[in-house]
């Protein structure tokens, strides 16, 4: 189990460096959480941020990369609805590292 440590306090972090307790989580956590995946959020990040937060209040779960696309699609249209997008601003693994940075689980198919 790790930690980072963020304004001087220890927040719990899985082996993976998903958060432990959703509640630890704000905008400077995610800020460090994008840092170890050497990202620096921008305005398009945060807007996937709270896009991915938004769908986890939705439907109880972190989502895989095809329905978060699918809820991407919806909600901003097929400009920013599709993978390429996605791994443009979250290279590697875009749903996984989406959810690590927003505070979320990590989705269940997601390696």
């Amino acid at each position: 189990m790790g930690a980072l440590i963020v304004n001087g306090q220890k927040i719990a972090t899985d082996k993976d460096g998903f958060l432990k307790n959703l509640e630890d989580w704000s905008p400077e956590v995610a800020s460090a959480l994008a840092e170890d995946s050497a990202i620096s959020l921008t305005e398009q990040h945060w807007e996937l941020i709270q896009l991915v937060q938004s769908y986890y209040k939705q439907f109880g779960l972190s989502p895989a990369m095809r329905p978060l696309i699918k809820y991407a699609k919806l909600e901003f249209g097929s400009d920013k609805g599709n993978s390429l997008y996605f791994l443009t601003l979250f290279p590697g693994s875009p749903a996984k590292i989406l959810s690590k940075v927003a505070g979320l689980p990590r989705p269940d198919n997601c390696l």
